[in-house]
């Protein structure tokens, strides 16, 4: 079982106003109300602060950087946000995708990392999980702390 296709810039002759819109309906559709579970419960995605009609979690899904006010849309993630549902959905049975929790600061966050290519972030709530983030792991450094973690939590 392989993820969705990638959304493709390219695929919108590199408009970048009309591949964006795309984007959000199907982060509108697909995740926002996409009646997405995990684990039986809810997965919620914030909405405020919305900047340009969009929410919050929707840029945190297309964007990269750790300043908020200074992050810039990243076509990897872009591409690859069909996989954010479809990684949920899959995460509990699927043999490649890996679960693990860390803490961040005093967030307890569940890791699931598709191929250790492709994670994706949930925080745990009273009554349901919230979408925090998404995307692709490229740098050596990143793999390999996110793989000391996993190790660890899963005892190897």
């Amino acid at each position: 079982m392989n993820p969705p296709d990638l959304l493709s810039f390219n695929d919108y002759g590199g408009d970048w106003a009309a591949y964006e819109t795309e984007l959000n309906r199907v982060f509108m559709t697909e995740i926002a109300r996409g009646g997405l579970t995990f684990r039986g419960e809810p997965v919620n995605c914030r909405r405020h602060d919305e900047v340009a009609g969009r929410w919050a979690s929707y840029w945190h899904l297309i964007q990269e950087g750790k300043i908020e006010e200074d992050r810039l849309p990243d076509l990897r993630r872009c591409e690859r946000l069909r996989w954010v549902p479809w990684v949920i959905q899959n995460g509990v049975q699927h043999p490649e995708i890996d679960e693990w929790q860390n803490t961040r600061k005093t967030e307890v966050n569940t890791l699931l990392w598709y191929r250790e290519a492709y994670l994706v972030i949930l925080g745990r709530r009273n009554g349901y999980w919230l979408l925090r983030s998404a995307y692709c792991t490229e740098q050596r450094g990143r793999i390999r702390q996110l793989r000391k973690e996993r190790d660890v939590h899963i005892g190897i």
